[in-house]
């Protein structure tokens, strides 16, 4: 792993990775598992980051997955309905509890572990598919976690994550508006990380989403007046996907042409990425 050598940088990561923490185990206290659709997360229209991820992975049935950022737990217990053998992890030992608490409910077994995504407690070459969703701008290096990611994979193994992009000023607008909901330290990925990816991998394959797409949040915001900071608006792209459904539909046709312009797919809220070893 490549730890800095400046003491006041560790420093400085530390007190962002405790701060992480802090609020991602107040924001698990008052999760209830009952209303998690796992499906939802990667087989709604709505979720085009891991229907992508999907079509790269294939078949997952005995592979041996590590959820990196688990959350709430919705990735590793879709991928274990699936037949993987998955780790859910995270630096939040409350997100590490909710994750199990669906597992259970579920009727799927999940292993739970705490884990430093930028230091990762497992010898190299232990995974098939390493996972990360909405992780990286949470870390103060994100090459170090993927470099990590990157050592814990086998030969031939996968990491995928998707993550926010930084470079479109609507959902920059949006990001300053929502500050219950996310913390000071979130930095949302410059698209350049792709090509600092690609050496370290044989193979890298990446798409971006949310273009004309993004127009959802300002009917959410404009027209049915819900505040960023009243409901999370990622989250209730999911939950609501069948009443979006049409006029989703119709704008990811919108986001394929638009892709289309050279210099356009930066502009998209979110990227995904899945490479190989």
């Amino acid at each position: 792993m490549s730890l800095s050598s400046d003491p006041m940088q560790n420093d400085r990561h530390d007190d962002i990775l405790a701060k992480e923490q802090a609020f991602h185990d107040r924001w698990a206290a008052g999760i209830d598992v009952d209303g998690i659709q796992v499906e939802d997360y990667f087989e709604a229209c709505t979720a085009p980051e891991n229907r992508f991820i999907l079509k790269q992975l294939g078949n997952v049935h005995g592979k041996r997955l590590l959820d990196v950022g688990c959350g709430a737990g919705e990735n590793s217990v879709y991928f274990g309905t699936r037949g993987a053998n998955c780790v859910a992890s995270d630096y939040s030992p409350g997100m590490v509890e909710v994750a199990l608490k669906l597992a259970e409910h579920n009727g799927v077994q999940v292993e739970g572990k705490v884990i430093n995504a930028m230091d990762i407690d497992y010898p190299d070459d232990t995974f098939d598919i390493v996972y990360a969703a909405n992780l990286l701008h949470h870390i103060p290096n994100p090459m170090i976690a993927i470099q990590e990611m990157h050592r814990v994979l086998k030969p031939g193994g996968k990491m995928c994550f998707w993550d926010p992009l930084r470079h479109n000023p609507v959902i920059n607008v949006y990001r300053r508006m929502a500050t219950d909901v996310r913390t000071d330290d979130e930095t949302p990925l410059h698209i350049n990380i792709v090509k600092e990816i690609e050496p370290l991998f044989s193979e890298t394959r990446y798409n971006t989403f949310w273009l004309a797409t993004l127009w959802i949040f300002l009917q959410f915001y404009l027209i049915e007046r819900v505040h960023p900071n009243e409901e999370r608006y990622w989250k209730k792209i999911i939950k609501e996907q069948q009443r979006l459904k049409p006029l989703y539909t119709r704008l990811e046709r919108c986001d394929r042409l638009l892709k289309k312009i050279p210099g356009m797919k930066r502009m998209a809220w979110n990227i995904a990425v899945v490479a190989t070893k």
